[in-house]
């Protein structure tokens, strides 16, 4: 409570929210089992690679990008929000993400995460799809730089070179801390992910 607090008086929340095709996430589901959570933290971790900005925070009067990719799911518990974290989830496969975040959750719903398994987050990832919401402005995680909501997937009609198309869609919520991040930055970043999430290919990048 102290925290969500804090994060949202002290940061100047702004969000931007883009829809994405969905189709490629739902593909690799089937084929590989694994959630939708975890293709978005196998992208994010990609496209914060090259938007290092987003994987930073505000110490003092500078501006810290961290070095490690650490990105925190967030799992609503009986004990309340906690977010284990997926350390250097930019160097694991999509498998051992999707294999770290059922381990993690279901840690975090019996209350017996390590400190470890709870701290050093650079980047946090909120999905309440599964609960039928399409999309949220999610409140930043201090003392990150950013957060990612992600919604329903809902079908929607689509036009593909002037041909509709039922597609499935999600839309995706980016709050930033204002102070670090400016708009432009923050969209580019999404974009960025869109992209991913829209090109993603089975065969050729090594699931």
């Amino acid at each position: 409570a102290e925290r969500v607090s804090t994060s949202f008086k002290t940061a100047p929340h702004s969000t931007i929210i883009m829809e994405v095709d969905a189709s490629k996430v739902a593909e690799l589901h089937k084929k590989l089992l694994v959630s939708y959570t975890a293709v978005f933290v196998w992208t994010v971790s990609k496209a914060l690679l090259e938007h290092s900005i987003i994987n930073s925070m505000l110490e003092g009067n500078r501006i810290k990008i961290f070095e490690d990719v650490n990105v925190g799911v967030a799992v609503a518990t009986k004990y309340g929000l906690v977010v284990p974290v997926i350390h250097n989830a930019d160097r694991k496969a999509l498998k051992e993400i999707d294999t770290s975040i059922k381990e993690l959750t279901e840690k975090a719903r019996e209350g017996k995460l390590a400190r470890e398994e709870v701290t050093g987050g650079t980047f946090t990832i909120t999905n309440l799809g599964m609960h039928g919401v399409e999309f949220f402005t999610p409140i930043i995680n201090p003392p990150e730089a950013a957060i990612l909501g992600i919604g329903k997937v809902t079908e929607k009609p689509v036009v593909i070179n002037g041909e509709i198309e039922v597609k499935p869609v999600i839309a995706l919520s980016l709050s930033y801390d204002h102070r670090i991040v400016d708009g432009a930055p923050a969209a580019e970043f999404l974009r960025s992910v869109k992209e991913k999430i829209e090109n993603l290919e089975f065969e050729s990048q090594g699931f």
